[in-house]
Order: structure tokens, then C-alpha cells, then sequence
């Protein structure tokens, strides 16, 4: 028994199968990713002034991810609308693009969870004073990479330095804080371009607490692999139906052309669901 309207749409709705199920699912993506959001602005607007990080993404990596995955989208279209004219091979190269482009966000998105393993705010029992370009801060909170033993160490906290018997550890300290303002940032940033950061000597003794830019760190960073990672799996698993559709399974094409043509144009509206979650997650996590 063939099952109706897998390749032709219903001459009621001018949908096919495939088509409906996924403006279902996409409807559910809407409320999944909307519950986020929500979450997120609650969270955000809740915080005592002062007490929300920021800048400490890469915003210069953050918005040339953004590019790629556009361009991803740009290229799933003009993928689509080759096959509406018969160029298959046409088809073959803009979604060849797309899937490098899938595969380079998640390249750059893992470089971006790789430093945040590795870069730590410290937390000192009592103020020392610190340098931001021509300015002397005193501060009990320090932002910058750690060096043990000429290691860049992983997921180390206050409770690591006690388990390895550590005594003190060097910190190389970005020219950044979370109490200045972005025009002190920027030119706190622009001070240092160029110029190694002087290592701090920093005893364990002093040490109030010690945390990675992990989930643990921070609101703000539960936030962020939360939603990143979330948007992450959706950007692996689209790619993967993309390759599959792409290679595999376009035998389709020689068989049954138009719903081949449907699978494609089913995976390219899962993919600027994608694109466009990333076009709201971008500015609210890395910009504000």
C-alpha cells in the first residue's frame, strides 16, 4: 500500500507529509528555545547591578561565526532552487559549502569551549593592585590564563589546589574587569595589544575561591553552554541529515526526483531554524 502525499501535496493544503511534520517539530523547536530565552531575560533582568559578567566572550570569533552560518543558510537556498531547475550538480556544490560551513562553526565553537576550559577568575581574601593600561586598580577578583609547572591546567578550583598540594601558581591577567565600563574595556584592550601581560605570583593561601570559565563559574556561564551547546547538537544533527540527503541518499534523485527535492527543502527549513536561533542567541550572550 502507497502512503499518500509523500511526494505530491494534498490538493487541500498544498502541503506533503514531510512538510507538515516538520512545521509541527519546529513549532515545538519554538517553545523549547522560547523557554531558554525567557529564562535567560528573567535571570538577566533579576541580577543585582554590577553582578552580570560581560566581556569575556571573543566577540571578533563570535560574529565571524555568525558569517559562516549565514552563509550556510544562503547556500541551502541556492541549493534548493538548482534542483527546481534539473542542476543536480549545481545542487551538489552550494551544499557542499553548506555542510563545510556546519562543520567550520563547530570548529570555531569548539576553539571557544577549549579557551574557556583554561582561562580562570581568582578570587583573593585581600586586595592587590593590578594594572589596566595606564590605570592602578586595586582588586580582589583577577581575570587570566593560569600556569603550573609550564602547563596551562584544565577545571582546576579551590578544592584542586588543596588535592595537589599546591602552593602558589602564576597568573597571566587580561586587561579586562567586570566593573569596567565598554569604553574601559575597549581601551583597556587596545593598551595591551601586543604586549605580553606580566605574570602575577598569586599564593594559595590568598585564594578565596578559584573557578574556570565552566558552567559552575557563574549564571552567566550556565547560560551560555547551556544554549550554545543546545544550539551545537541542533547544528551537528541538521548537518548530518544534510550529508545524508547530499550523499547517500541522493539515489533518490535518478528514482523519484520530486520527493527528493522535498527531503531537501524539509532540511534546509530545520536549518534556518538554526541560523536563526543563532541570529537571537549572538547579540543577548555575547553583545549585552
Amino acid at each position: 500500500m502507497e502512503i499518500p502525499f509523500v511526494s505530491k501535496p494534498r490538493p487541500d493544503t498544498g502541503l506533503y507529509n514531510a512538510k507538515v511534520g516538520i512545521w509541527l517539530f519546529l513549532a515545538s523547536e519554538v517553545m523549547l528555545f522560547g523557554a531558554l530565552f525567557s529564562s535567560y531575560i528573567l535571570l538577566r533582568v533579576g541580577a543585582p547591578e554590577g553582578t552580570w559578567v560581560h566581556g569575556l566572550l571573543n566577540i571578533p570569533i563570535g560574529t565571524f561565526n555568525t558569517f559562516v552560518l549565514i552563509t550556510s543558510s544562503v547556500t541551502v537556498v541556492l541549493g534548493w532552487a538548482a534542483l527546481q531547475v534539473g542542476n543536480f550538480g549545481r545542487y551538489k556544490f552550494y551544499q557542499a559549502i553548506t555542510i563545510l560551513c556546519a562543520l567550520g562553526f563547530l570548529g570555531i565553537k569548539s576553539f571557544e569551549y577549549a579557551d574557556k576550559f583554561k582561562h580562570y577568575e581568582v578570587w583573593l581574601k585581600t586586595p592587590i593592585t593590578v594594572k589596566h593600561g595606564d590605570k592602578e586598580v586595586q582588586t580582589t577578583r583577577l581575570l587570566g590564563h593560569i600556569e603550573y609547572q609550564g602547563k596551562h591546567p584544565y577545571f582546576w578550583n579551590t578544592r584542586t589546589l588543596k588535592e595537589k598540594n599546591v602552593e602558589s601558581f602564576k597568573l597571566a591577567p587580561d586587561p579586562i574587569h567586570y566593573t569596567m565600563t565598554p569604553k574601559e574595556m575597549q581601551h583597556a584592550r587596545a593598551e595591551s595589544k601586543g604586549h605580553a601581560h606580566e605574570e602575577i605570583e598569586i599564593k594559595t593561601a590568598d585564594v578565596q575561591r578559584l573557578s574556570a570559565f565552566v558552567p559552575g563559574h557563574s549564571t552567566y556561564f550556565s547560560i551560555y553552554f547551556t544554549m550554545t551547546a543546545l544550539h551545537g547538537l541542533h547544528v551537528l544533527g541538521g548537518v548530518i541529515v544534510i550529508f545524508y540527503i547530499w550523499g547517500p541518499g541522493a539515489k533518490m534523485w535518478k528514482t523519484d526526483p520530486q520527493r527528493y527535492m522535498n527531503r531537501v527543502e524539509v532540511s534546509g527549513l530545520f536549518w534556518h531554524f538554526v541560523d536563526l536561533v543563532w541570529i537571537f542567541l549572538f547579540p543577548i550572550i555575547y553583545l549585552l
